[in-house]
């Protein structure tokens, strides 16, 4: 009887299990990823996205495995954005909050460290927590402006926040027996700035030409080339078909991005949508719809809605597409009904039911994705040339 027990349990467990997660994805193509790490209470997920697609570039350049040093770069880029924040006489945003420029266009000027010679936890935890960080170096840099005349060693007490918080950095360190500087690091490595490209999409800017995205995050005001919506993803396929991961810019305060590994953009109009009480669906207000939406993702499978460059637009015009998260694309999968999902990897540790990554429509990475990175090669020739590439 004990065992009939089990038995039946492990059967009622496996039948919750499936009723909880409606899809059945197929891999298309997976490319290679490090472990999922976790930014834990930081915002810092620029840092981590950009440095996991750092480490898959190494692993497809035939580099081997690393983990670099997500903290090494937080800790000079808020060096860099003091520095600009000061010049625009507090006119910047200064928050944690950054994007890829951060960590690609930097690669040349500071280079890269290993996670093992610079962890950033200088402060007594196991785990990353920059609260009290945060509140610090604000209100330093308030202070700071608000004196209206800069002295000539206000920067070297940010450095000094930040070498009691995050760790001095090094000059030298070593790495399996070897003596490196950061420089000498990333050379060695073959990490270059030149060799990677920004992508987005939208109309108020021409099209094949370069611009900086307008979010607070932009601090550096890097530039990215526009693309049609249809090329964009044509790209992002076609990269990650070859072999390539991309560093993708989303928003995930979507009520279709789900905490249970699932990212998509219901039609909240579909008849199927509604469920069997269409009229009560229909009267609920446009919270409420989120709220029941969220619940009901990766339970049942919901019709998406067919996103046009107009609606991206309009979206990021009236600010309901912000630039919130970073993460990695690495794969591409199918659902049961042929519908394909990029594949990604997060930086909130292994949580839900993908242990940490997150499967993606193309509908919502078409709509909510405001900019992308990846290596120059993987853009396919004819539209290489028209960026003049």
């Amino acid at each position: 009887m004990k065992k009939m027990f089990l038995f039946l349990s492990l059967l009622l467990s496996a039948g919750m299990i499936m009723a909880q997660n409606a899809y059945q994805f197929k891999v298309v193509k997976e490319n290679a990823v490090t472990s999922v790490k976790n930014q834990s209470s930081t915002g810092t997920c620029w840092s981590f996205s950009g440095v996991a697609f750092l480490e898959s570039e190494l692993l497809r350049m035939g580099k081997g495995t690393f983990d670099l040093s997500e903290m090494y770069i937080v800790r000079r880029n808020y060096e860099d954005k003091a520095l600009k924040h000061a010049r625009l006489h507090g006119n910047l945003n200064f928050a944690p909050g950054g994007s890829f420029a951060d960590v690609i266009e930097t690669l040349d000027a500071y280079g890269v460290m290993p996670d093992e010679a610079y962890h950033g936890l200088h402060y007594g935890s196991e785990t990353h927590n920059h609260g009290e960080l945060d509140k610090i170096l604000k209100s330093y840099m308030d202070g700071v402006i608000g004196a209206r005349t800069l002295s000539p060693v206000w920067n070297k007490g940010i450095a000094g926040i930040l070498d009691s918080y995050l760790g001095e950095v090094p000059e030298k360190f070593q790495y399996n027996g070897k003596e490196y500087t950061p420089h000498s690091f990333a050379a060695e490595l073959g990490l270059k700035q030149e060799d990677y490209i920004s992508l987005t999409s939208f109309t108020h800017h021409p099209f094949y030409k370069p611009f900086a995205i307008e979010v607070p995050d932009n601090w550096r005001w890097a530039l990215s080339y526009n693309l049609p919506v249809d090329e964009l993803m044509e790209v992002m396929e076609q990269a990650v078909m070859k072999g390539y991961t991309i560093a993708w810019a989303s928003d995930v305060s979507e009520a279709g991005f789900s905490r249970d590994g699932i990212a998509i953009v219901p039609d909240e109009e579909a008849p199927e949508n509604a469920g069997s009480d269409q009229s009560r669906w229909l009267g609920l207000s446009s919270r409420e719809r989120d709220a029941e939406i969220r619940t009901r993702i990766g339970k049942e499978i919901l019709s998406e809605k067919e996103i046009t460059q107009e609606m991206r637009q309009t979206s990021f015009d009236n600010y309901a597409t912000t630039d919130d998260h970073g993460m990695q694309i690495y794969g591409i999968a199918e659902d049961q009904n042929g519908n394909r999902f990029f594949m990604v990897k997060n930086s909130w540790g292994e949580t839900g039911p993908y242990d940490g990554f997150w499967y993606a429509s193309f509908p919502f990475v078409s709509y909510k994705t405001l900019s992308i990175v990846l290596h120059k090669d993987a853009l396919p020739a004819s539209i290489a040339k028209k960026l003049g590439l």
